[in-house]
């Protein structure tokens, strides 16, 4: 492999005036960065990424944990994260938790030992159970800043980016609320973690506020059969003509089931879900959705924690950025 040396050598300038030419350093003239350039693409020179980190104890590199990567919202905000830092000369490693707070502490040891300057994050589905933090304070101390996003620790002082899980369910119910529907059901499977409960909150506010019906909530659990549960849901409340889900499968399972049964959507029944613009496809009729924005997410963590990285020397208060949702009206609404 080709060096600096070996280039400033055959060029017979300064190893110094090499490595400013391949940077555009305004100190060297246009003539020398052309020749520089021309002889780096001949010999296909690439920079010694791990030696140059040594040199500037930085690696340009963040690292990303997510709990599921099948999961839509969270790979769009991967997609997010990983636009805005190349914008900044950073690359991402990605590891995956699978919802076990023991994966979770490993990456963060795995990538802490020098791989990367820092991370960005979303809680695994065990770490909120157990409510364990530890292990990202310490992360913290050494030097190592974090920037939360969706699934965060309160108890951890960081920067964060949520979305404003408890006002979107509580504006989607009032919006229901507003079609005159009588007996309107909130639809989880997200009971284990903070945005799910969250999301709960909303709905049974708006539902308590408006004080004609009682809240009607189906927590669904991984091991459970969804479609199965939203069915015999449906069967033992034949009253319910409104639905706000938590989630996307929700929403979609809802508005299929509600057609199975022989009902109108949404003359008889309205549905309501967070989901993907690419999600209210998946219904006939098309699911009115609570956007989450997941790349404007993604972008907004990303920015935070490179700001962070580059301004180490200042002290910078730690901040939450709220993601406002937005509610998309379709066909499953009236």
């Amino acid at each position: 492999m080709v060096t600096l040396k070996q280039l400033a050598k055959e060029l017979n300038v300064s190893i110094s005036t090499v490595s400013k030419a391949l940077n555009n350093s305004e100190e060297i003239g246009e003539d020398t960065v052309k020749r520089v350039k021309e002889l780096a693409e001949l010999y296909n020179y690439k920079p010694n990424k791990v030696a140059l980190s040594l040199k500037q104890n930085k690696t340009k590199t963040i690292g990303v944990i997510i709990p599921d990567i099948l999961n839509h919202f969270l790979a769009k905000v991967l997609f997010g994260v990983e636009r805005e830092a190349t914008k900044y000369g950073y690359n991402i490693i990605t590891c995956i938790s699978n919802e076990s707070l023991e994966q979770e502490k490993e990456s963060l040891r795995l990538l802490a030992n020098g791989s990367v300057d820092g991370f960005i994050l979303s809680l695994s589905e065990e770490t909120q159970v157990k409510n364990e933090i530890e292990h990202f304070k310490t992360t913290i101390r050494q030097g190592l800043p974090i920037v939360m996003f969706d699934r965060v620790a309160h108890d951890v002082l960081c920067d964060k980016v949520i979305v404003d899980d408890f006002d979107a369910t509580y504006n989607a119910t009032k919006s229901l609320l507003l079609e005159k529907r009588k007996n309107i059901a909130f639809i989880s499977t997200l009971d284990g973690i903070s945005v799910g409960k969250l999301r709960e909150r909303g709905y049974v506010k708006a539902i308590l506020e408006h004080n004609v019906f009682e809240p009607l909530v189906l927590k669904i659990k991984k091991k459970d059969d969804q479609q199965k549960k939203i069915m015999s849901f449906f069967k033992k409340n034949k009253t319910i003509d409104g639905v706000v889900a938590a989630d996307s499968s929700s929403g979609i399972i809802a508005i299929n089931t509600a057609v199975k049964l022989g009902l109108k959507v949404p003359k008889n029944i309205s549905v309501i879900g967070f989901a993907s613009k690419s999600d209210s496809f998946h219904t006939i009729p098309k699911l009115t959705t609570i956007r989450q924005h997941a790349k404007e997410i993604g972008a907004n963590a990303a920015q935070m924690l490179i700001n962070r990285l580059q301004n180490k020397s200042e002290t910078i208060d730690v901040k939450t950025k709220i993601v406002k949702t937005t509610l998309i009206k379709s066909k499953s609404t009236l």
